[in-house]
């Protein structure tokens, strides 16, 4: 049995919890709300920080903006392979328009891009709008998970 950590969603602690009881439905062990709710979570540059330190499962990133008809279009799409992919994954968002220095360091130049990211390093990227299906397919194979 290993153990691993995960940032909760709703109050930013870092809970550790057998990764055996992912499948559980596992809940903050500060504020007792779901660790996982099959919703994508935006975050800023400090929460994905602070995930990139502390999860112990694969992010999957979307770096996007509002004003993106691309983006906006993937945005459902990310929000069902959020369904498809947690708890053995943790969706994010974050808003490339208050992202500076993760564009920067990344060198995205075009949105949308995932970013996949699995012990704190990059492990995969993809620029460009995907469907539900794509985007779950290209998560597992780039993170070594079964489909």
């Amino acid at each position: 049995m290993s153990g691993i950590t995960l940032v909760c969603p709703h109050c930013a602690a870092v809970n550790r919890l057998l990764q055996e009881r992912l499948d559980g439905a596992p809940r903050c062990g500060v504020c007792h709300k779901p660790l996982f709710n099959g919703a994508v979570l935006a975050v800023d540059e400090a929460a994905l920080a602070r995930h990139m330190r502390h999860d112990g499962i694969p992010l999957l990133v979307d770096v996007w903006a509002a004003w993106c008809g691309p983006c906006r279009a993937m945005a459902p799409q990310f929000q069902q392979a959020a369904v498809a992919l947690e708890p053995r994954f943790r969706l994010l968002k974050l808003d490339a328009d208050s992202a500076a220095a993760t564009m920067s360091r990344h060198g995205i130049s075009s949105i949308p891009t995932l970013l996949l990211f699995a012990g704190g390093q990059l492990r995969a990227r993809q620029a460009g709008a995907m469907a539900a299906q794509q985007i779950v397919q290209w998560a597992r194979q780039n993170s070594g998970e079964r489909t």
